[in-house]
């Protein structure tokens, strides 16, 4: 294939598999934004605490539509837990609600059918609620000492709340899952146009074996469950297992190297044991009922009908709109953040009368992350303002008399690490 003709390919190929996905995609943020601003994730705390079962169940009922990723459910997780969230409920939390969420359920609908619909949302409220009861057993023994703060919520008007509704779904969800979306649309696209259909059955390894591949490089990833879907989809396409594929889906979005020390650090080596130990055996399991229970034609009619190399020749108007539109969203979102950057830089310029200090903080990934450092830094007697360079990886502090060390001590027991 020469230069041209694979360029030619990765384009059509690449807007072929974002418009499919776009009509659902906007229609699961405008979803995100109404469970984010109706449904407060404050006012479903109270639920992840009390018997091990009742704990981890209502969690991952909760977490499995949240439309929180897996940098963002770190601090969302984190707050639960230091504001009395057992540490069942909250694993089981962690667990199911990266695996899914509004957008992304809708999303595996358009691209890849019913049946990985169904059993996405399934495997997450599985692996959440026996990753749940697992903690609650090995941590049974384990003192509790933490200082419980009770998070006050501001009342918000109904027009307040549907201006939440939009500002949320189509502008700060679309900036935390739009870089990882790209990237899955781009490698989808890649995969496309380079490998021929068939790849993978030509190489003959075992289903299971195709898997435990598939793991070792999901588990230590970070992909959201929306950018992971067209990578699977293309990867069955080329004739890889399904069941290798719904290993992608499932251990992509709910581990990543950040996640993983969060749960080290502020819950613990035997949570974070149950944690990896629940996503591992899960995603292996269902992988395997998949490939060995199921009918595969189940899994397979529905790519091959979207997907196969029309170049967006059987595109519908409203797809090809829906495309442009979601492009346009992204491009808003870059804009927008590098807008209020620039603002908060300018702004910083004309207060620095006080003292000021900034730090490098790692595993900061999105606005989750941004809001989650700058509340908790604010809360301190000595800050008057902390702001967050997700571009840098810096928090400007100012305030008088700042305690660095004590600094540090709030963000790491927040799941980051301090530099």
């Amino acid at each position: 294939m020469d230069l041209k003709s694979f360029i030619v390919s990765f384009l059509g190929d690449f807007f072929a598999i974002l418009s499919e996905m776009s009509p659902y995609l906007l229609l699961g943020f405008f979803f995100a934004g109404l469970l984010y601003a109706f449904i407060p994730k404050e006012s479903i705390q109270k639920y992840f605490s009390g018997s091990p079962l009742r704990s981890s169940v209502l969690a991952s009922f909760f977490g499995i539509p949240l439309p929180l990723c897996s940098c963002g459910v770190i601090p969302t997780g984190t707050a639960f837990y230091k504001n009395g969230a057992s540490k069942g409920g909250t694993v089981s939390f962690l667990i199911s609600t990266p695996q899914t969420g509004v957008d992304s359920i809708l999303a595996t609908f358009s691209l890849m059918g019913l049946p990985f619909a169904i059993i996405r949302p399934l495997a997450a409220l599985v692996t959440g609620v026996t990753g749940g009861l697992i903690t609650s057993v090995v941590t049974n023994n384990e003192q509790d000492n933490r200082e419980y703060k009770e998070e006050v919520r501001t009342k918000k008007t109904t027009f307040q709340k549907v201006r939440d509704v939009f500002q949320y779904g189509f502008v700060e969800f679309i900036q935390d899952i739009s870089k990882w979306l790209v990237i899955g649309l781009v490698l989808a696209a890649v995969i496309s146009a380079l490998i021929p259909n068939d790849f993978f059955e030509l190489l003959n390894l075992p289903p299971i074996v195709q898997m435990l591949l598939i793991l070792v490089v999901s588990v230590p990833l970070y992909i959201c469950a929306t950018g992971s879907i067209p990578l699977a989809a293309v990867l069955i396409l080329k004739g890889i297992s399904p069941g290798a594929a719904f290993v992608l889906l499932m251990a992509g979005p709910a581990t990543n190297a950040a996640t993983i020390t969060m749960i080290g650090k502020v819950m613990g080596k035997r949570s974070l044991f149950a944690y990896l130990g629940t996503i591992i055996a899960g995603s292996l399991l269902f992988g395997l009922l998949i490939d060995y229970a199921l009918p595969q034609a189940w899994f397979t009619q529905i790519m091959n009908q979207h997907l196969g190399h029309h170049h967006g020749g059987g595109l519908e108007w409203w797809q090809i709109a829906s495309g442009v539109l979601l492009l346009l969203l992204i491009l808003n979102g870059y804009l927008q953040k590098y807008l209020k950057t620039k603002r908060e830089n300018a702004n910083l310029i004309n207060t620095y009368t006080m003292a000021t200090e900034t730090i490098k903080v790692d595993g900061m990934t999105c606005n989750h992350c941004k809001a989650n450092v700058e509340t908790n830094l604010e809360k301190l007697d000595f800050i008057n303002s902390a702001r967050v360079n997700l571009a840098e990886k810096t928090v400007t502090l100012e305030g008088d008399n700042i305690e660095l060390n004590t600094v540090k001590d709030t963000i790491n027991s927040l799941g980051y690490t301090c530099q």
